[in-house]
């Protein structure tokens, strides 16, 4: 019998962004860009390894603000579903520095979060060039821990919307 994940735990975003599909792809999938993004507000992005492809492994590192003692939380990306530029499919995991996949606790992250975080992020073109990208990110077991992750991913999209604004 298959398990359905309880929805009321799951994170879920969404933007319109005014940008054609292939640069918001490129804004999940080049390093370069990544790093402009990847983190919540106030946070860097000094580490954005890309492997973008089926079975691949990215590897990106936040940096807290100083204001929130300046360290680094690394996570890894590996991928089950590449289909340039519609959609990712990939799996979520905190990690050390080199990528070796450490628990959310051994990470700082306070219960409520998976080892693993399934996500779907899908890239869908809009008819007047811009491209609306939708984030769902399942597996959480408590209410503060799936707040605390669709704040996060709010702040990130805050980032990349602003990208693409000009800002």
């Amino acid at each position: 019998m298959a398990v359905t994940p309880d929805p009321t735990l799951t994170v879920a975003a969404r933007r319109t962004l005014p940008a054609p599909v292939d640069a918001v792809w490129a804004a999940f999938t080049e390093p370069d860009l990544v790093r402009r993004w990847w983190g919540p507000t106030g946070f860097s992005c000094p580490v954005a390894r890309m492997d973008v492809r089926v079975g691949g492994a990215s590897l990106l590192t936040m940096r807290a603000p100083a204001e929130y003692g300046g360290g680094d939380t690394s996570n890894t990306w590996t991928y089950s579903v590449v289909e340039r530029p519609t959609r990712l499919e990939y799996v979520m995991r905190f990690a050390d520095p080199d990528g070796t996949t450490i628990s959310p606790a051994d990470a700082g992250i306070p219960p409520g979060v998976p080892d693993a975080v399934p996500h779907v992020a899908t890239f869908t073109p809009e008819p007047d060039g811009g491209t609306t990208l939708t984030i769902t990110e399942f597996g959480y077991t408590d209410e503060q821990a799936r707040t605390m992750s669709q704040v996060g991913l709010d702040q990130c999209l805050d980032k990349l919307e602003a990208i693409f604004a000009g800002a």
